[in-house]
């Protein structure tokens, strides 16, 4: 993964791929100064699996804003936390090779925010019930952690 901070703009703009289906990925990224940041971020789906939802979990110094940057046109809701600490994508799909753009607003008190991302996708046993009933259960109550791939993400800052 790889991104560019566009000072003036106050945009972050963070692209990769991801290739697992069995962990969570940790990205942490240095940012010239905290504050106010328009995130776009693009990401591929490397996994033989179809996500059908998304969730980032921000650290504790950092919040998400409810703006009309928080979209994905992948999925069509949207659910975050009142702490306003977790947002998960969902009502839609990233299959195999595809690419998923997310876009969002978030505050942070330092210049190294964190944040978790994880991805849902359905077990082939389940029926259509159960998978729409584990999805409602993981939006309102979040994904629970599993493994951690950790990365720190190379900015180039611009602007």
């Amino acid at each position: 993964m790889t991104g560019v901070a566009d000072v003036g703009r106050r945009v972050l703009m963070i692209t990769g791929a991801i290739d697992t289906t069995d962990h969570d990925v940790s990205v942490s990224v240095s940012l010239p100064e905290p504050g106010r940041w328009q995130v776009i971020k693009a990401e591929t789906n490397l996994t033989d699996r179809t996500w059908v939802a998304m969730q980032a979990v921000l650290d504790e110094d950092s919040v998400f804003i409810d703006d009309a940057a928080l979209m994905s046109p992948q999925f069509a809701k949207s659910f975050m936390t009142p702490d306003q600490r977790r947002l998960t994508f969902y009502d839609g799909e990233v299959r195999p090779g595809e690419a998923v753009l997310k876009t969002y607003s978030m505050e942070t008190g330092g210049s190294k925010p964190t944040y978790f991302s994880s991805r849902y996708s359905p077990i082939a046993t389940d029926s259509a019930e159960q998978s729409q009933q584990t999805l409602e259960e993981l939006v309102t109550n979040g994904m629970r952690q599993r493994p951690v791939v950790e990365l720190i993400v190379p900015i180039t800052v611009i602007g």
